[in-house]
């Protein structure tokens, strides 16, 4: 795992280790990658002594390096949580090719390092097109095995509909988010149900739905932000556990979850972009469901959240060779 000192690094480590990501029978070794600076290094050391002190029956071994080589040495899954933060000032586009490099490193060091078997997730901002590139980068690695993170903007969005249907979150059904994890993604609200009832016949209000609740999903982190003054962490580790889990065991029948991965052109996404759509897995492949309805509200929505996917990888075609 990148990141490793990290919040949603510190935030994680103890329920991987605890074996809410891979099971309570499963043990786990944790290769521990952070940036060739003292003070990340220092502060990952940190975390390994509080892993030491839980005294976790499925932790086995903890590695704590700068060497992405070394990290992504025989690793089944690499979580590749770390990135550039977005400093003030700072344009999406720059973002994007600060982060490029990085990424395109990490991809390298997995493709020449990595067991023959590993599944890539990535986390860190803007996760789409650092997948991307991360996925370029791996000319070995088969491109399925590539994924990012909406999972947290399903959670997000499950919790609005069911706050607004005044019903548990668990009452809600196939939560889905289409498109880019930024502020054009896609929150649906045609195909998921609460209380299996479809979402327009338990939510009455829906201007509503196409307002408040979407922009809601769309821009919770910046609200986390400027009401905690971090970004959010806890939740986002949460959600890394949930994606994890959902790709490596079976899906059941008449469902699904958002996960960001290669798209075949489903749904009017172009080919090759990194798009989230509604996915199942037979606990070891993935696959986009097809055929769901869209309006023309959600169409509209999801080909500009498109476009924008497109504008990220036009910006680092060149890291793509």
């Amino acid at each position: 795992m990148t990141g490793a000192a990290g919040q949603i690094g510190y935030s994680l480590l103890f329920r991987i280790a605890s074996g809410h990501m891979f099971g309570p029978d499963q043990p786990v070794a944790l290769n521990l990658i952070e940036i060739p600076v003292e003070a990340a290094m220092k502060a990952m050391g940190g975390v390994a002594m509080e892993l030491d002190d839980c005294a976790f029956p499925l932790l086995r071994d903890v590695v704590l390096t700068d060497d992405p080589a070394t990290g992504f040495s025989g690793a089944n899954w690499a979580l590749l949580v770390g990135s550039k933060p977005r400093s003030k000032g700072m344009e999406r586009g720059d973002l994007i090719r600060e982060n490029g490099p990085i990424f395109t490193g990490q991809g390298r060091a997995i493709n020449d390092n990595a067991a023959d078997d590993v599944r890539v997730v990535v986390v860190g901002n803007p996760c789409n097109t650092n997948c991307l590139i991360a996925m370029h980068s791996a000319k070995d690695v088969p491109d399925e095995r590539f994924t990012a993170m909406t999972r947290l903007d399903q959670n997000r969005a499950q919790a609005q509909l069911a706050a607004k249907a005044g019903v548990h979150s668990s009452e809600v059904q196939n939560s889905l988010i289409w498109g880019n994890h930024s502020a054009t993604q896609v929150p649906d609200f045609q195909n998921p149900t609460i209380g299996g009832r479809p979402v327009r016949e338990a939510i009455e209000d829906h201007a509503w739905l196409e307002g408040e609740f979407v922009q809601t999903v769309q821009t919770r982190g910046a609200a986390i932000i400027g009401a905690r003054g971090l970004s959010s962490a806890a939740s986002a580790a949460n959600a890394l556990v949930d994606h994890v889990r959902d790709l490596r065991t079976p899906t059941p029948a008449g469902r699904w979850n958002s996960v960001c991965l290669k798209s075949d052109g489903s749904y009017g996404v172009p080919d090759g972009l990194i798009s989230s759509f509604p996915v199942t897995s037979d606990g070891s492949s993935l696959s986009i469901v097809p055929d769901l309805p869209l309006d023309a509200f959600h169409t509209e929505k999801l080909a500009t959240s498109a476009e924008e996917l497109q504008t990220e990888k036009d910006l680092v075609t060149d890291l793509l060779g």
